[in-house]
């Protein structure tokens, strides 16, 4: 945490980032320490996933179907949530419309690590059917 604190400071110093940007990723940083470490079971004693997967299986009856098997470390998802903070405000303004037209509700200054978490909690054991062509399978491991 200390290397990325230091990281924050010197884009600061150098005017990469300005002030309300380096308070809002301090902000997450000290938030979310424990997010970084999904090795096994938390403080509570539950255990944090380290993986978000995705499989697409050709439904019953295809033969066609095409077999995908994504495995997404959730690490990942969560340091792109923080790099999301670097997203200049009139860009995440910009964003926000562009979502808007096309009917998703999202605004990324608003997404917090436990908006992540209660995410990836709620598509756990997800499985949709395509027109019976295919079934995809979220869950997290």
């Amino acid at each position: 945490m200390e290397s990325e604190r230091r990281k924050i400071l010197e884009m600061l110093s150098n005017g990469t980032i300005s002030v309300d940007e380096a308070e809002r990723l301090l902000k997450v940083l000290l938030e979310s320490p424990d997010s970084m470490t999904v090795d096994g079971p938390n403080a509570s004693g539950s255990f944090k996933p380290k993986y978000l997967r995705v499989l697409v299986e050709p439904a019953a009856g295809n033969r066609h179907g095409e077999r995908v098997n994504v495995r997404v470390p959730l690490n990942l998802i969560r340091a792109g949530l923080k790099w999301a903070s670097f997203i200049p405000e009139h860009t995440q303004v910009k964003l926000g419309k562009a979502f808007r037209e096309k009917g998703i509700s999202a605004d990324l200054s608003k997404l917090s690590p436990e908006d992540l978490e209660d995410l990836i909690v709620n598509l756990n054991d997800l499985e949709v059917e395509v027109e019976g062509e295919e079934i995809i399978k979220v869950f997290c491991e």
